[in-house]
């Protein structure tokens, strides 16, 4: 068993990475192998419409041909049994690195083919489980009110290209854990935030953290199971 986890977040050893690491040590526990890979580290973009993935005749396997540092990472997703990608959400949406890995993954699995079921033909093979984690610093009414279900439709289409299964119906049929108005400064009197009471973030972030955290290493373990 082999699990891949991506940091889609800029920054390490805080709100998204520290999910990710929980994740990764319930899937350990579980038995699995694991990498966790930091996407701000790597130089590369998103699909260029090369279409080498399409050709007739194509070799690239359901991989990206681009050759550049998320090439690696793509050759081991497709080897692995379970990924787990966690980003923040900027402006109602994955980072841009997290968009840009998402391209590169997605566009080279699924065919313009359709196969004797009626379903385009993917080029792996075979299935890998998939999670996800989110963090941001909107809130739980604003994750309820359209976060949720705009995220809820990018998982079930991710885990439709890496397993062709039906796309889920709730956050619970798609492994996926989020956190909402995080703690995003160490020192918020050294920024301009006054929309925001740091005394009552800084008491979410005691009382709900954890429980995040607890979530976030379940989904691993259970991936991973």
């Amino acid at each position: 068993m082999k699990a891949v986890l991506i940091n889609g977040s800029p920054r390490k050893n805080w709100n998204t990475h520290k999910l990710l690491m929980e994740a990764e040590r319930g899937a350990i526990e579980a038995g699995a192998d694991t990498e966790i890979i930091h996407l701000y580290d790597l130089d590369y973009k998103g699909c260029v419409s090369c279409f080498a993935c399409k050709r007739k005749g194509s070799k690239t396997n359901g991989v990206c041909a681009i050759r550049d540092d998320l090439r690696p990472v793509l050759e081991s997703i497709v080897e692995a049994d379970v990924l787990i990608i966690g980003s923040p959400i900027y402006y109602g949406n994955l980072t841009g690195e997290t968009l840009a890995f998402t391209e590169r993954l997605q566009f080279p699995i699924l065919q313009y083919e359709t196969g004797e079921n009626g379903k385009p033909v993917r080029s792996l093979s075979k299935n890998i489980k998939s999670g996800l984690i989110f963090t941001m610093n909107a809130s739980e009414e604003y994750w309820q009110a359209g976060y949720k279900q705009n995220f809820l439709e990018f998982g079930g289409r991710l885990r439709w290209v890496l397993t062709g299964g039906e796309s889920p119906v709730s956050v619970e049929d798609l492994s996926m854990v989020y956190s909402s108005s995080t703690y995003q400064f160490s020192d918020y009197d050294k920024y301009r935030v006054n929309m925001f009471d740091p005394a009552q973030r800084a008491a979410h972030r005691e009382k709900q953290f954890p429980i995040d955290l607890k979530n976030a290493y379940e989904l691993g373990r259970n991936l991973c199971l």
